[in-house]
């Protein structure tokens, strides 16, 4: 190591404080040399902070660099700040390829979106991720540097004043309103999902939306999918700066069975609720200890909308999120309270439900299906059957015929799904908090049931 570099880490110069220059604005230049002392210079593509000794380096041919570098493990980045123009000089070595996990998937993601803004999808396709140890960086001399612009938030106090807003929540329904709130009002966040997973088929589902003109609730994403699946199936935050047009990243609507996949029936799907032609996408995994609790989703029309400190800022709030998800405890009855449902009157309404997939139909149109569709299932049956209309959480959750996992969370987060699928898509049938742990089911037309295996 030089002493001008050596002096130059001495004086805090470090990788976090130079994380602007990763972000694929530019691309860096690398230098590295081969066995018998030629130099060689290239361009790369994407330079990944992997934490504050670690960066990772696109792998995407078997050229000159990759040769020099297997035979000689030391290479030297010249990087430049977008936004100022300083230059930075850094030192590395090399330490081992990953081809699959979350450092790959992470750095593929966002190298989809840098080939795509550049027109490169073709060219370029990550083959693996070359693990770096920074040894040295310094400051590049010359010129002087722009000033630095103005950051429009203060990302910490953000968070800070997020996590103190959702401490104070009763429920589930409670916590995740609160998250789309301090996402809007201090992160400047515009859309955004919260999804969960169905523990039985390990796929996505959407409980809670902001921004969007259909809020699909209850659309769903499969492990592996879009920026939200490999966030979910890796367990570690996936971001794009730019749109991409790889299939493997882009996550689009899914217009019903058809696109599914699923054919000789009704279709049986939500369209996902995201943006056409999004520019920047972040998924974020919210872990309950091990166990996967859901996905914090964000997007924006504006390319580069999310950097590294948002990335920060929102797997910190994604943490709280795990924790109070995991802290919650199951709704314990109550009272419920004096209420006086209206006279049921009119034309019946059929309620079809499928029992190959519990998917519940009303006047043909299709409503909910899965755990949801279970539990609204039992509700009409028992208020036919039996002139029901009150229920409590805890019945449900010991109802034979109804497949639930022992999280607490999961009764929780189908009952609001299938409340806001009411809300947003059956004028007849509506669900009501009565008490904690208590609801009620509001019928106002006669219903007749059908069964459909």
């Amino acid at each position: 190591m030089s002493t001008t570099i050596s002096a130059a880490i001495g004086a805090s110069l470090t990788l976090d404080a130079i994380r602007a220059c990763l972000e694929g604005a530019v691309p860096a230049t690398i230098a590295t040399c081969a066995p018998d002392g030629t130099p060689n210079v290239s361009l790369l593509s994407q330079v990944h902070y992997v934490d504050p000794d670690h960066v990772a380096l696109s792998y995407q041919f078997f050229n000159k660099t990759r040769a020099n570098i297997l035979a000689n493990p030391i290479a030297v980045l010249q990087l430049i700040d977008p936004p100022t123009a300083a230059q930075y000089r850094m030192e590395l070595c090399y330490l081992r390829t990953e081809t699959t996990g979350p450092l790959f998937e992470s750095m593929k993601a966002k190298l989809a979106g840098i080939a795509s803004h550049v027109g490169m999808q073709d060219v370029f396709r990550l083959l693996g991720a070359d693990l770096y140890r920074v040894t040295a960086i310094e400051a590049v001399p010359g010129g002087a540097p722009l000033p630095a612009p103005v950051a429009q938030r203060s990302l910490l106090s953000a968070t800070r004043r997020a996590c103190e807003a959702l401490r104070g929540c009763a429920d589930l329904t409670e916590l995740l309103d609160h998250s789309l709130c301090v996402l809007r009002r201090l992160f400047g966040v515009d859309h955004a999902l919260i999804l969960m997973p169905d523990e039985a088929t390990g796929r996505l589902f959407t409980v809670a939306a902001l921004g969007y003109d259909s809020s699909g609730v209850g659309s769903e994403v499969a492990p592996g999918e879009g920026v939200i699946g490999v966030a979910a199936r890796e367990r570690v935050p996936i971001r794009i700066t730019h749109m991409t047009s790889d299939v493997a990243y882009s996550l689009t609507a899914r217009d019903g069975a058809e696109d599914a996949g699923l054919t000789g029936g009704p279709a049986r799907e939500i369209p996902f609720p995201g943006l056409e032609r999004p520019h920047s996408q972040l998924a974020v995994p919210i872990l309950a200890g091990r166990r996967l609790a859901g996905v914090l989703f964000v997007e924006s029309r504006q390319e580069m909308r999310f950097t590294y400190d948002d990335e920060d800022a929102l797997a910190t709030l994604a943490a709280q999120l795990g924790a109070l998800m995991q802290a919650l405890p199951p709704a314990e009855e109550v009272a419920p309270v004096s209420a006086t449902c209206p006279e049921a009157g009119g034309a019946p309404v059929v309620v079809r439900h499928y029992a190959a997939d519990d998917s519940v139909f009303v006047d043909h149109d299709y409503l909910i299906k899965g755990v949801a569709g279970a539990i609204l299932w039992k509700l009409v049956r028992d208020h036919t059957t039996l002139g029901r209309t009150d229920f409590t959480n805890r019945e449900l959750r010991l109802a034979p015929d109804i497949p639930l996992p022992d999280f607490a969370e999961n009764l929780e987060a189908r009952l609001i799904l299938l409340q806001r699928r009411l809300e947003e898509r059956c004028g007849v049938l509506r669900i009501e908090k009565t008490g904690r742990g208590r609801f009620r089911l509001v019928v106002t037309k006669p219903l007749l049931l059908q069964e459909t295996a």
